[in-house]
């Protein structure tokens, strides 16, 4: 079986998704393995000077920094750090959320800058290589000193606690031993501290929405052609010339993708009755193209950080260098979803702006594009229902980044939010399929009404897919059911 070693090389999102999504094994290389141990041994031999204090690893932590512990108890320090740390509340982290997080808090250790033992890293990955899912919670975290509360619940399994996810049922940890034969690992100084800073929540939940934003971005795209094909819109406001001199690259890049997916569209080419269309069709190349913008930054930021290390203190042995910084904090990761929420409501807001376009009556479609409006009340509320959703993402938009709260006793006076930005974020992705699968719903019934005339090959092969699975609306019937296989068709991606 073919097996992913991690190196310490960049890895490019893509190649993170790759690897989560193919099932292939990761393990340490040679060279991480080095690293690793190289930097433990460093720690070790600086802890045989008594009379060092260093911070989290002879100390308490937060606003504790000054209390120095006894070296008897380093060990026991750093496992009441991570049960004490352990409270996160509210819903349960998706596994998919979960894998990330393991494969992240992997990556981040195997520089060889946190001294934390091979084993403990080792453990990590039987967790990731097995589908073994430690139970973590989405409340709690600041994303200050890292993700502390949700990496406590996701490493505490690693010393016996906790509960885990096996083949769906939920086990005490304590069960690790018993089935795998994995004792407890016994933490050294420094190790729970290391576990428990960084921002691994918040970048797995931000490498997954950047996927997922790309995703959800590129099928946009797809429906809105369809819209504006079923709407009987014009293709001049997609030329290559008048995008061009607007000079901004998503704009350019959405424009010629338009072209190219209505390309042989016999109702394109058809003589129109109007000369202009509404912003919501004329304008996506600029609305989409901002939020094109958005991503690629958003992902430059996120790229950045899933190859960081970012917990504290960091370990220099080459430089004899053990320095307490702040690479925890969270506020690259909570601007860049703040940023990248916001982009991805105003893609939904447009889209349920051309839902509410196709069924008003005009343009030679039938009102809420049914066949007999008035003794069926057609496609009229799923549009109430896309509007729903749109609204709760505006509020779901308003930063979270903007907010902090001072703790641990004003020592930590200034914190990101970034894990709030992070589920929020999460959240307005969830939406955005709902509302693409209402869109998508619409502009396939109303291209229904276009008959015999065709749109292009690409948008008619999307067309009739859909229709395998969606069936056109003659008559009023339950909407439910119809609208949750639209969904379920924008999820799996087309």
């Amino acid at each position: 079986m073919s097996i992913h070693h991690i190196n310490n090389n960049w890895l490019f999102l893509n190649e993170i998704d790759q690897i989560i999504h193919s099932g292939i094994k990761v393990a340490l290389s040679n060279l991480a393995v080095d690293k690793i141990e190289a930097c433990r041994t460093y720690l070790d031999e600086a802890m045989e000077d008594k009379s060092k204090v260093i911070y989290g690893i002879n100390t308490g932590f937060g606003s504790l920094y000054n209390t120095v512990i006894d070296s008897d108890d380093l060990s026991l320090l750093q496992a009441n750090l991570m049960l004490s740390h352990a409270c996160g509340i509210g819903e349960r982290v998706p596994n998919e959320i979960v894998k990330r997080m393991l494969l992240l808090k992997v990556l981040g250790l195997a520089h060889g800058n946190s001294g934390v033992q091979l084993q403990t890293v080792e453990r990590l990955l039987f967790f990731y290589n097995n589908d073994i899912f430690p139970v973590v919670y989405q409340q709690g975290s600041l994303g200050a000193s890292g993700d502390l509360a949700p990496l406590a619940h996701l490493c505490l399994p690693i010393i016996g606690y906790g509960e885990i996810e096996i083949e769906g049922k939920i086990e005490d940890a304590a069960i690790l031993e018993q089935q795998y034969g994995l004792e407890p690992v016994k933490l050294k100084s420094k190790e729970g501290l290391a576990l428990l800073n960084g921002t691994q929540f918040m970048s797995a939940y931000a490498s997954y929405c950047v996927s997922e934003a790309e995703k959800i971005w590129n099928q946009f795209n797809k429906v809105a052609a369809i819209s504006l094909d079923a709407y009987d819109g014009r293709i001049e406001p997609f030329g290559l010339s008048v995008n061009e001199i607007r000079k901004q690259e998503g704009q350019q890049v959405t424009a010629g993708i338009f072209r190219d997916l209505l390309k042989d569209s016999e109702l394109i080419k058809q003589q129109k009755q109007h000369v202009q269309d509404p912003y919501s069709f004329r304008c996506v190349p600029q609305i989409h193209g901002a939020s094109y913008d958005a991503i690629q930054y958003v992902k430059n930021i996120v790229e950045r950080e899933v190859n960081a290390v970012t917990d504290n203190p960091t370990l220099f042995p080459d430089e004899d260098l053990i320095v307490s910084a702040g690479n925890f904090h969270g506020q690259p990761l909570a601007l860049a979803m703040d940023f990248l929420a916001i982009a991805m409501a105003e893609m939904g807001s447009v889209s349920e702006r051309r839902t509410y376009k196709l069924i008003s009556g005009t343009r030679g479609l039938p009102a809420f594009l049914v066949s007999k409006p008035g003794l069926n009340s057609g496609f009229m509320i799923p549009q109430y229902a896309a509007a729903s959703v749109v609204s709760q993402n505006k509020q779901l938009a308003t930063p979270a980044s903007v907010d902090t709260i001072d703790s641990s006793n004003g020592q930590e006076d200034h914190v990101s939010m970034g894990a709030n930005a992070a589920t929020k974020l999460f959240r307005v992705l969830e939406n955005c399929y709902k509302i693409q699968g209402i869109e998508l719903m619409n502009a396939v019934q109303a291209l229904e009404f276009r008959r015999p005339k065709k749109s292009s090959p690409k948008l008619e092969r999307i067309a009739g897919e859909y229709r395998s699975l969606v069936p056109a609306v003659e008559a009023d019937t339950f909407m439910h059911p119809l609208i949750e296989k639209s969904i379920s068709y924008c999820k799996k991606g087309f």
